[in-house]
């Protein structure tokens, strides 16, 4: 009974590594000459968890990124490029296709990203039949801050240790001066494109968003909270080890 417990307790660790790895720990035990001590180390790469499949109820071991994928649970923690972009508008437009009458879940920890690649994330966001929720679980700065705050009303969450901070979009112009002209109208247009969608979702005035964010604007959760980029801030229950677990959750409702 202590070796099948063990077992269930390891494989909950969310790898089969581990348990294979422990086994042989066993068996060189089990040896009644001396062995070297051997260092065992974490696997380099994406983790692999068990999930359960619903429809079939049966379980499968798949990466960690594609068993939140399959919760609707999408992450935006790097850089936002074109490569990267594109990578998350596929993953929305994917879910979206797959059952609209549930909502996505934008999980927010980086620092922003390349102007075009964000604005893309946040049209699709607006054209998506299905909800989208978004959460910054460490901080969300610049355009990724934006994202934040252009989530679902109702559903923008922030943990109570977030940061968030905004400022008018930069670039940068390389040519003549007639280019360099046509880029900087381009990006003025774009500013207040941003501006007012930021008022929208904010309740706040254009003007006052315009005076706030000439330069970097930095939000405690709480400040967020009052000035209408979230919703609500997020503090995790306390929850007994006794409660029964959901089937499917996101952290978001």
């Amino acid at each position: 009974m202590a070796f099948e417990l063990a077992l269930i307790e390891i494989a909950e660790l969310g790898s089969l590594w581990f348990i294979i790895q422990w086994l042989n720990h066993l068996e060189e035990s089990s040896n009644s000459k001396p062995t070297r001590g051997r260092v065992s180390m974490m696997p380099i790469g994406t983790p692999r968890v068990p999930y359960r499949n619903a429809a079939e109820g049966t379980w499968q071991w798949v990466d960690l990124w594609n068993a939140l994928y399959r919760e609707r649970v999408i992450f935006i923690g790097q850089h936002i490029d074109e490569e990267y972009s594109n990578q998350i508008l596929a993953t929305m437009l994917y879910l979206d296709s797959i059952d609209d009458s549930k909502k996505l879940y934008l999980y927010i920890n980086g620092p922003g990203g390349d102007l075009t690649p964000s604005l893309a994330i946040y049209d699709t966001m607006q054209s998506l039949k299905s909800p989208v929720g978004t959460h910054c679980v460490g901080y969300a700065y610049n355009l990724a801050g934006f994202l934040l705050a252009a989530g679902e009303k109702g559903y923008r969450f922030a943990m109570p240790l977030a940061r968030i901070a905004l400022q008018s979009p930069a670039g940068a112009a390389r040519g003549q001066a007639d280019d360099i002209r046509n880029e900087a109208d381009e990006l003025l247009r774009v500013r207040d494109y941003l501006f007012k969608e930021l008022a929208r979702k904010t309740g706040q005035p254009v003007e006052k968003i315009h005076m706030d964010l000439s330069r970097l604007k930095r939000f405690t959760s709480q400040e967020a909270l009052e000035y209408g980029l979230i919703d609500r801030i997020a503090r995790p229950a306390r929850i007994k080890a006794s409660a029964p677990r959901k089937d499917s959750t996101a952290g978001l409702g």
